[in-house]
């Protein structure tokens, strides 16, 4: 059985930090690209940052590159993606979600949507200004 759980999210206020945290289990997710993504509320869903399977490789969109960094540890039963968010503002307020690439071993790490199949239930994220 396949799972994505979010966990991490919260309330903060501007300029502060948060770090999201996404178990994934049930395949072979060290094989797969995964990612950040988020949706704000009457908005739509929105890459946030992606890490490659297997040589570090990591793409951000332009509105959170150097305050927020991505990581995963590939452990033995299931692969564990963070977001660590730092000098957060109001407009990150989201339901963030972590994704994984829809295929194993691609080897360029994408930022559409559609080429990820595999979702979180979110974790919401709230910046007070």
């Amino acid at each position: 059985q396949v799972k994505l759980v979010e966990s991490g999210g919260g309330l903060v206020q501007a300029g502060e930090s948060l770090r999201l945290s996404c178990a994934a289990s049930g395949r072979t997710f060290s094989r797969h690209n995964m990612a950040w993504f988020r949706q704000a509320l009457g908005k739509e869903r929105e890459f946030v940052a992606a890490i490659s399977w297997n040589d570090g490789t990591t793409v951000y969109a332009d509105s959170v590159k150097g305050r927020f960094t991505i990581s995963r540890n590939n452990a033995n039963t299931e692969t564990l993606l963070y977001l660590q968010m730092d000098n957060l503002k109001p407009e990150d307020t989201a339901v963030y979600y972590c994704a994984a690439d829809v295929l194993p071993e691609r080897p360029n790490v994408p930022s559409l949507m559609r080429k990820y199949d595999y979702w979180g239930q979110g974790t919401q994220v709230t910046v007070s200004s």
